[in-house]
């Protein structure tokens, strides 16, 4: 074999040897993923979220449990990735029944400044993710008396303090709060309707059909205080925005109206604010003569109404530039009186 046989071959040789050091390296990098993976996949199951394992602060302490990966591996990790999710999710769902500490949320509407510009219950709709024929806070039109002027009359669940729909639940799942919010936990709601039933105020809606949401919407954790990912089968009602109080937030309802027809606050701060002005709640509902809608019933509300004196609308501006669809529901008043305010 001449010399320069010899080299291609020596060459050769090397190559050859270079490329299986790579497949060696290749291979083992691929376990190493593959192990990874397979302990991370069962630390995800086991605790639900590699987050709440990573972001834990809780100390390592030594005790290690074995599980099995989904490849059939056995591999261990420290028990106090376990405890501190099954820990947070408790806490989580205990904190959404019992309520933000130290509150005690009231809503105030003024009568007098509402003229039906419904931006209250878009914003309301949009912030829900609800259709427009599911209605969490309905404007109707009121008159007292046959000679009275009819006025706007804002809606939404009163989150009495003596609420008779917590009462007929049979599951639990209608329930007062500590800061005076009255919620549905529709992952016990069974949609028997006892609740509709019972409410004298009919401010509650029944899912009938599989509601309609985005996609990002429709794969979140449910959660009491948004409402949201709707369910089939069940009962929803205004819910006072807790998720947005967490934040220092007013609901959108408050938010989106353009007169500031809604207070909302703290009774313990005895506070209230539309957004633009805040005022001791007392002496607003005092000098205001403040009043409770249907109080006679004893439910005890926590929505305050001012009384329609010195309107500041004429009714009929709320009503002529609705769509027909809308305009059908309060056509009987305001033929009765000849719309006239």
């Amino acid at each position: 074999m001449d010399e320069q046989s010899v080299k291609r071959k020596q060459s050769l040789i090397t190559q050859t040897s270079a490329m299986k050091q790579d497949e060696a390296i290749n291979d083992k990098s691929r376990r190493e993923f593959l192990k990874t993976a397979a302990l991370a996949t069962a630390i995800t199951a086991a605790c639900g979220s590699l987050a709440c394992s990573c972001s834990s602060k809780k100390e390592v302490i030594g005790k290690k449990v074995q599980l099995l990966s989904p490849d059939g591996e056995i591999v261990e990790i420290d028990s106090a990735y376990l405890n501190h999710h099954e820990t947070m999710s408790v806490l989580a769902q205990h904190e959404q029944r019992i309520g933000i500490p130290g509150k005690k949320f009231v809503m105030v509407v003024d009568l007098a400044r509402c003229k039906n510009a419904r931006k209250c219950v878009s914003a309301c709709q949009k912030h829900h993710y609800r259709p427009d024929d599911k209605e969490w806070l309905t404007v109707k039109l009121m008159q007292d008396s046959d000679k009275g002027a009819p006025y706007w009359f804002p809606k939404q669940c009163f989150h009495c303090d003596n609420p008779p729909c917590v009462k007929v639940c049979p599951v639990d799942a209608t329930f007062k709060r500590q800061d005076g919010i009255v919620l549905i936990d529709n992952d016990r709601c069974i949609g028997c309707k006892f609740c509709m039933a019972a409410c004298p105020y009919s401010t509650r809606v029944f899912n009938w059909d599989e509601p309609d949401m985005p996609v990002d919407i429709q794969h979140l954790e449910y959660n009491a205080e948004t409402g949201v990912p709707a369910k089939v089968g069940t009962v929803e009602k205004c819910d006072f925005c807790p998720d947005r109080s967490r934040e220092g937030l007013l609901p959108p309802c408050v938010e989106a109206c353009p007169n500031g027809v809604f207070y909302f606050g703290d009774e313990n701060e005895d506070t209230v604010t539309n957004g633009d002005e805040t005022l001791s709640f007392t002496q607003l509902i005092k000098d205001r003569a403040g009043y409770r809608f249907l109080e006679e019933l004893g439910t005890k509300p926590r929505v305050y109404y001012l009384p329609p004196k010195d309107r500041q609308f004429p009714v009929e501006r709320g009503y002529d530039n609705l769509p027909d669809t809308l305009k059908a529901r309060f056509k009987d008043v305001m033929e009765g009186v000849g719309k006239k305010s």
